[in-house]
């Protein structure tokens, strides 16, 4: 069963989250992937992600995929219970994904019961295509990276920070540039999208 916890900013989510894995009686380690923040120059927000899941109770194990071995990064992946995939640069995360092979296996994860728990740039890969970022994220820092298709794990598109700042004007053009082609789900701060298999819940912590 797909199991997906999807937010623009998770420290923003904690008690969503919080609730979801008391409903979900999860186990309390994560396999924590920050990899997305390795292009950008203010990364509090992946401290913040991890205090959380601290202060929640959980054991993390941080991996940035893109210094470790891809033998190694599989297989732990392989046998984490609970991913969870920070923001950053999405065109980046994406391309060191795909450098270690890690989207089928992530897929495949999925299908087996494996919690996926994406963070702006850890839930806009969950689409079938990242393109639509660009407006946001600098592609030009993956290099590497020669196509841009996701996880296609969502039909929809998340489109985070909406009317937050710094990202109130680039979020506000990515919607209105795309609004006719894709399915764009428009996601603040204290949201986040919760995916079971076929069903599609939008929370917010103001609820």
């Amino acid at each position: 069963m797909k199991q997906l916890f999807l937010c623009s900013y998770f420290a923003g989510v904690k008690k969503l989250f919080s609730d979801y894995a008391k409903e979900k009686n999860l186990e309390n380690k994560v396999l924590f992937i920050p990899t997305a923040g390795n292009k950008e120059d203010y990364t509090d927000y992946i401290d913040e992600a991890q205090q959380t899941f601290k202060d929640l109770g959980f054991e993390i194990e941080v991996l940035d995929i893109a210094s470790c071995d891809r033998e190694t990064v599989q297989a732990k992946i392989f046998q984490s219970k609970i991913l969870y995939i920070s923001g950053g640069n999405t065109f980046y995360l994406l391309q060191e994904l795909k450098k270690k092979q890690l989207l089928s296996l992530i897929k495949e994860q999925i299908r087996d019961g494996m919690i996926y728990v994406g963070e702006s740039a850890g839930a806009i890969i969950t689409a079938k295509d990242v393109d639509y970022n660009k407006l946001m994220d600098d592609k030009t820092v993956a290099k590497e990276l020669s196509d841009t298709t996701g996880l296609n794990e969502v039909e929809f598109y998340i489109l985070p920070h909406y009317g937050e700042e710094p990202f109130t004007d680039s979020s506000k053009k990515t919607f209105e540039t795309y609004k006719n082609q894709l399915d764009l789900l428009r996601m603040n701060n204290s949201q986040a999208v919760i995916v079971n298999d076929k069903e599609i819940k939008v929370v917010s912590e103001q609820d």
